[in-house]
């Protein structure tokens, strides 16, 4: 199944990976490897079938470390100093009607959430999976180099923004230009569509869509690994 079946257009995945991983401390992200395939193989695996093709912002000169075997359907260029100046990168980079944006750092990625997300997107121009508060919320307060309980936090209507997140190219890339002209700074996209009072589209995601920053995620990463790659749907 390809974006087409969905969607009166074509559709690109767009990834930015040109980040240092400093948090997870293994080198790029991208490139840490998981039960034998790195985060950015992976990611690219689920998108593809789904998608007209691919298009990946790397490292600035690092790009022959993130480039397998030729695949006609995967593009690769310079990423940005930032995740949004990457994004923007990408946008200009296709000329795809339809775009999702995709972490390579949330590798558990089921067909499921990405045809949800284009059927959403068809209705709205702007939709991002996102799954529901489910903990306790607390503002910390200071307490020397920790923290002390605050006050509570609701958590009823909160959301927690996963990625992939689907757009009207023509949509997003006008709110990163504007952002870009403006020298607003931003680490989500769908917000830059609600900063310019555009509606973006909840769709349910998944646990185990979560994304892997610290080494404190990679204990759950490769016990997750093993099942997944035995039955990624399940």
């Amino acid at each position: 199944m390809s974006g087409a079946c969905l969607l009166a257009g074509t559709v690109a995945a767009l990834i930015p990976a040109a980040g240092a991983g400093t948090r997870l401390g293994h080198g790029p992200k991208a490139l840490y490897t998981l039960a034998g395939r790195t985060l950015l193989e992976r990611s690219i695996g689920a998108l593809r079938p789904h998608v007209d093709e691919v298009v990946v912002a790397l490292p600035e000169g690092r790009g022959d470390e993130f480039q397998a075997a030729p695949d006609p359907q995967v593009r690769f260029i310079a990423g940005g100093e930032t995740r949004q100046l990457s994004v923007r990168r990408l946008l200009h980079a296709t000329t795809a009607d339809y775009v999702l944006i995709h972490d390579a750092a949330r590798p558990f990625l089921g067909a499921r959430i990405i045809h949800d997300l284009l059927e959403a997107v068809a209705e709205t121009g702007a939709a991002t999976v996102a799954r529901p508060v489910a903990d306790t919320l607390v503002r910390g307060g200071a307490a020397g180099t920790g923290s002390l309980w605050g006050e509570l936090v609701a958590r009823e209507g909160l959301w927690a923004v996963q990625t992939p997140q689907a757009f009207r190219r023509e949509l997003l890339l006008a709110a990163h230009d504007r952002a870009h002209a403006e020298g607003h700074a931003a680490t989500d996209d769908a917000g830059l569509i609600a900063r310019s009072g555009g509606q973006v589209r909840l769709v349910r995601g998944d646990a185990r869509l979560f994304k892997i920053t610290t080494p404190d995620d990679l204990p759950l990463a490769q016990a997750l690994a093993a099942v997944w790659d035995a039955e990624p749907d399940a």
